[in-house]
């Protein structure tokens, strides 16, 4: 079965600085925080995410007609890989993602159990990326993504060097969510080889739109909750800044990068909610800044910067867009 077709190469600022971009993205997810947990108080998570991807469809529906005459031409696989990225990542994982919260409460401290579950993503995303696009790492990636690692890990648990134990039910609803959000980046990677980011952005949250209303039609908490016209502001800001913003850049940027190195950079969510938890009230939650919490966003930051760098030519080995295939597409040789 034939590959995606490789999209017309690009050289901008957007390609050059590819996981910087990315790591922006992830930074803005972050921004999450200050709509999600409220409207978790409110309705359930099915009602939650069906009206947040119905706001981004229809703030893409412009680009309607390009998309459809795009999608006349992409191969099935590809189709393929845009239906699961609709029904996992975005539909079932964010779900899970956002019935977490419910489960967490709303203190910063339940909250920080949960986000920080997020660093397991890195661990599904370079596996599944080996796996499933054949993406070979070179020496140098590891130690750069160990930095970043650690990074991170200093911005979480720069209050507690012990990892704090999040309520079982949220823990495993977040871990469902990382690895099907693990899963995503490598099949938007896949997608992406033949179709544009854009289109890949509306298939995203447009083709999760059967699949929510169906969570939300069998969703029994849904019967107990009701929508009100007080929530459409944390609706619009959910759906438009870590919704419609941030996943236009990511799938802009992540058509230049290997998923590999996507999934070290996207650690900036984490990163980033944890600095939210220091800001001042309102804008934040007022957690005092732990001086190991910039030695962490130093680290972070130094470790994409340079994964950025040698992403072409020291931090992974991958195959031309045109050659991703699954791991069941007999190679070619």
């Amino acid at each position: 079965m034939a590959s995606p077709t490789r999209p017309a190469a690009r050289s901008g600022v957007f390609d050059r600085y590819s996981a910087l971009v990315i790591a922006l993205a992830a930074a803005l997810w972050a921004t999450d925080a200050y709509f999600r947990p409220a409207l978790a108080k409110e309705l359930s998570a099915s009602q939650i995410v069906l009206v947040e991807s119905l706001i981004v469809s229809l703030c893409l529906l412009p680009l309607a007609p390009r998309a459809l005459r795009e999608l006349r031409h992409t191969p099935w696989r590809a189709w393929l890989a845009l239906v699961v990225i609709a029904a996992g990542p975005q539909a079932f994982a964010t779900v899970l993602f956002t019935a977490s919260l419910t489960h967490a409460g709303s203190s910063p401290g339940v909250l920080s159990e949960v986000y920080l579950l997020y660093l397991l993503q890195p661990v599904f995303g370079t596996a599944m990326a080996w796996i499933f696009l054949r993406e070979r790492r070179k020496k140098l990636f590891w130690p750069l993504a160990a930095v970043a690692l650690a990074g991170a890990a200093l911005i979480v648990f720069s209050t507690n060097a012990v990892a704090p134990r999040a309520q079982l039910v949220a823990a495993g609803f977040v871990v469902g969510a990382v690895i099907l959000w693990a899963a995503g980046t490598v099949l938007g990677r896949y997608a992406l080889g033949g179709v544009s980011f854009t289109t890949t952005t509306a298939m995203r949250f447009t083709l999760a739109l059967p699949f929510l209303l169906a969570l939300m039609l069998t969703d029994p908490a849904a019967a107990h909750h009701h929508y009100a016209w007080g929530q459409l502001p944390s609706f619009l800001g959910i759906a438009l800044v870590p919704g419609l913003i941030a996943m236009v850049l990511y799938y802009r940027a992540l058509s230049s990068t290997p998923a590999s190195i996507s999934s070290i950079a996207e650690l900036g969510y984490p990163a980033a909610f944890f600095l939210i938890l220091s800001l001042p009230a309102p804008v934040g939650y007022a957690v005092p800044l732990q001086p190991l919490e910039l030695v962490g966003a130093v680290l972070l930051v130094a470790a994409v910067t340079a994964l950025n760098a040698f992403k072409r030519r020291e931090g992974v080995t991958t195959r031309a867009a045109r050659d991703l295939r699954l791991a069941s597409e007999p190679s070619s040789g």
